[in-house]
């Protein structure tokens, strides 16, 4: 079922240079003692590699610069098994987070775009049958551009917060946020379908604001968090899109994100998607 889902993701990629501390600093504060981490990111990238790795047929419409790093970036979608051909070379530099990770797996991530504000839809073709996944690590006029020209199943993780265009929240088949995030977007209160997520607390689904599914947490040890919500999104989006049950879907989403949680690394190993069903 997952393996068949053709998901096109739309968004950013990013290097993840990440410190690993005791603690996160407050402001002004120097925190010693960490240790640095280079790896793939960004919440496309995390997003198309996830996906991938839960079976779906995945390709990535994203920018990179013409920088090493941007070679990279390829070759680190490639081994996940993401359909690169539509990655796009700019002449910025490729995208960089700068993260930092406590010891209890929490995090604070400043994000320089590069050449992720430079992608663009000319020539990309969306087919019937084809699910696409966003964020808001992109242009809002890529988003709104993509709600007029996308023909199948629509998603959009609307992370970082921004206000939604309503071209976007009446397009969106579902919108994906945290409990943040939900708060910052007023307008999701009567969007046609959101997904929140609640850390520890799990997930719930609402429709029109009305909750229609939940779903608890799974227990694990956390490692890092900076990839988790990207696995929910891209695990939640293929069983949606799919035709998996709302609850059974939001509740495989969040075992995808147990996972995701329990890995240090931003694109984490996961297994196929139908591991995380409830039998």
């Amino acid at each position: 079922m997952s393996s068949s889902l053709p998901l096109t993701i739309v968004g950013s990629i990013n290097v993840d240079l990440t410190a690993r501390a005791d603690r996160l600093p407050r402001a002004g504060e120097t925190v010693g003692g960490g240790r640095l981490v280079r790896e793939a990111g960004g919440k496309g990238a995390n997003q198309a590699a996830a996906a991938a790795r839960l079976g779906a047929t995945v390709r990535m419409i994203g920018a990179v610069g013409t920088d090493a790093d941007g070679a990279w970036m390829r070759s680190e979608l490639a081994a996940a098994g993401v359909d690169t051909t539509s990655i796009q070379t700019r002449d910025q530099p490729t995208g960089v987070a700068l993260i930092v990770v406590d010891r209890e797996g929490e995090n604070q991530i400043a994000v320089c775009e590069g050449a992720n504000g430079a992608i663009e839809l000319d020539g990309v073709v969306f087919a019937a049958e084809e699910a696409v996944l966003a964020q808001l690590e992109i242009s809002m006029d890529l988003v709104v551009a993509l709600a007029a020209q996308v023909q199948g199943y629509l998603a959009v993780n609307a992370a970082p917060a921004r206000d939604l265009p309503d071209a976007v929240l009446e397009r969106a088949d579902l919108i994906i946020v945290n409990e943040t995030e939900y708060a910052l977007i007023p307008a999701l209160r009567t969007a046609k379908r959101v997904a929140v997520t609640y850390g520890a607390d799990g997930a719930r689904l609402f429709e029109s604001g009305v909750e229609v599914a939940s779903a608890p947490a799974v227990q694990t040890t956390v490692e890092n968090t900076v990839g988790a919500g990207d696995a929910f999104c891209a695990a939640l989006t293929i069983g949606l899109a799919s035709g998996v049950p709302a609850a059974a879907a939001l509740a495989a989403a969040c075992a995808v994100g147990a996972a995701a949680v329990a890995d240090p690394r931003s694109q984490p190993l996961l297994s196929s998607y139908d591991t995380y069903l409830a039998p």
